[in-house]
């Protein structure tokens, strides 16, 4: 059964004339005609007494013609819905690692609330393989990660290069030293997030390529715990440069390591599959366009990030 048969047999029933349902509905009367024969072959009934050039309906038409307006209304109903409806494809959800988060959600909500009110935006904070899973599960919309991710299934936006910067205790050693090589982190204690974070593996591929594993003095399960250990320090990190805040403790110092600099770039991933609601399209364009205006406006934040020309898609 198609919805345009349905509306062909309402034509019918309310003009009782073939000729005229076929001028309502914009199509010549045989094409109409026999889209009601298919209809009552399909449905096992006669809808219609065929009286000449009259059409009147059967006991069977009569039961279906209730239902059959049921059914147009609804459809009709829900496609004004569609159309005029500024809330609808407006609730999302977002997943972010726990080093990006902190440092680029806010702000970035904050900008979707005054340029897009209608839109609800739910977050949830995870390491990079459940996020993975949650937009392969269609739990979210969208997840912002650092790379690498191979998955074919999931569309991989680049957004910003950010480097890796060395951070210290401002009493430590390493605080003054003009040149801090990689090797030289070797011969201290390291404060890292737990095992599952993609940055705390990054790290540990970063001294691996330059032969050693790094001593881990401390675990911590948030940045901002890892900043203060080695404020007091128990210890050195290395965290990205989005992480470094106006509002760090003074106690603290960022140093770039001297030779090849570790970064990592951060992207974000939507299943190719899934359909990309007006609400995902908005947040897209915000964050593209908040991050272009944090790079060129905020030296601290964004001032030595590599923005990614906005994708096409």
């Amino acid at each position: 059964m198609e919805l345009q048969q349905i509306r062909y047999f309402v034509a019918v029933a309310e003009t009782q004339n073939f000729t005229r349902a076929a001028e309502r509905c914009n199509v010549t009367q045989p094409s109409l005609s026999q889209q009601i024969i298919n209809l009552e072959k399909e449905l096992g009934h006669k809808f219609f007494h065929r009286l000449g050039r009259k059409a009147v309906l059967t006991e069977a038409g009569e039961t279906f013609l209730q239902r059959a307006r049921q059914i147009l209304a609804g459809v009709d109903d829900a496609t004004r819905e569609l159309g005029d409806g500024q809330a609808l494809e407006r609730r999302i959800q977002v997943g972010a690692i726990p080093t990006v988060a902190p440092y680029l959600l806010p702000p970035l909500i904050q900008r979707c609330r005054e340029e897009f009110p209608q839109l609800t935006i739910e977050v949830r904070e995870d390491f990079r393989s459940d996020l993975i899973r949650g937009v392969l599960d269609g739990e979210l919309d969208l997840a912002l990660t650092s790379l690498p991710v191979k998955e074919p299934q999931l569309s991989v936006e680049p957004l910003l290069t950010e480097p890796l910067l060395l951070v210290v205790g401002r009493s430590h050693p390493l605080a003054d030293t003009p040149q801090v090589t990689a090797k030289q982190l070797a011969e201290h204690a390291f404060v890292l997030l737990g095992n599952s974070s993609s940055l705390t593996h990054q790290v540990q591929r970063f001294c691996g390529d330059h032969d050693f594993a790094p001593r881990i003095g401390y675990r911590c399960a948030q940045i901002a715990t890892v900043k203060a250990f080695v404020g007091l320090g128990l210890g050195i990190s290395i965290l990205p440069q989005g992480c470094r805040s106006r509002d760090d403790d003074p106690a603290l110092v960022y140093r770039r390591l001297s030779g090849r600099q570790p970064e990592r770039e951060v992207a974000v991933l939507r299943h190719v599959q899934r359909y990309q609601s007006r609400g995902a399209e908005q947040f897209l364009r915000a964050l593209r366009g908040w991050l272009a205006e944090r790079d060129r406006e905020d030296p601290v934040a964004g001032g030595n990030t590599r923005v990614a020309a906005p994708s096409k898609t």
